[in-house]
Order: C-alpha cells, then structure tokens, then sequence
C-alpha cells in the first residue's frame, strides 16, 4: 500500500485546492509537489501557473528545498511553453505582497509567453540610479543578508 502524502494546506485557500486537485484545472505538468495550471485570466496565450501543492504564503514563507524545485521547473516549463506556442520571448514573475500585485496569498509563479507586439506587462519605465543611492543601498541590503 502506498502511504498519503502529508500536505500543509490551508483550508481556505482557493490554490490549495486547485494544486492538490480539489478543484478541476487545466493541468499542464504535476509532480508530487507542484501542478502547473493555465491561468484563468491570462495575460497572453498560454499563460500559466506553477503552484506548490504546500501552502506558502509568499517569497518570504516558502523554504529552500521548494524555492530550489521551483526554479528547476519554471526552467522547464518555459522551454516546453516556448516551443509548444511558438512564443518570441518568455515572463517568469512572481509578486508578493498586495502592493507588488499579489492577489492570491500563496506562492506562485507566473509563466508567460511572450509574442511579438503583444504590448502585455508594460511593467515600469526606466528611471536613473544615483551612485550614492546605490552605494547607500547597498550597505543596507548586506547587512540584513
């Protein structure tokens, strides 16, 4: 007999359900620890979503063992998705926090294929980086490392 994988889910989160199959998706790839689902509000063909079959809450939550597979497997995904839709270019994004654009608060990577003049994801403009603000930055991010 096969033993029960034991899952850290959150019973009110609606990518709990929909990664550990409660709720029916469009599967693109599942192993035992991520499914791989189409994005129900794309913002091109194609469009989809890693989501880890634990509960994560962010970036900030989820460990380095599913951090590390998550990488490998957006790296996959994006191969087979370009191929597969003839995609020019590829997105991989992830949010976290509701000022980043996270609106589902369980870890997630988006995967987006990319077409040439698809005008999606005009994310920022450019700006101009001082290099006293850069060194001051700096400093801060090594020491919280």
């Amino acid at each position: 007999m096969q033993a029960r994988v034991k899952r850290n889910m959150k019973e009110d989160c609606i990518f709990c359900k929909i990664a550990n199959g409660v709720i029916p998706s469009h599967t693109l790839y599942e192993d035992d620890n991520f499914r791989v689902i189409f994005d129900l509000g794309p913002a091109t063909k194609g469009h989809a979503l890693i989501l880890p079959k634990c509960h994560y809450d962010n970036i900030y939550s989820i460990d380095e063992e599913a951090a590390s597979k998550v990488f490998v497997l957006a790296k996959k995904m994006a191969g087979a998705m370009t191929k597969a839709f003839d995609a020019d270019g590829f997105n991989v994004i992830q949010n976290n926090g509701e000022e980043a654009g996270q609106t589902v608060f369980h870890f997630h990577m988006h995967l987006i294929p990319r077409y040439k003049n698809d005008n999606a994801l005009k994310l920022w403009k450019a700006g101009e980086a001082k290099e006293e603000e850069l060194k001051e930055l700096e400093q801060k991010v090594k020491e919280c490392i």
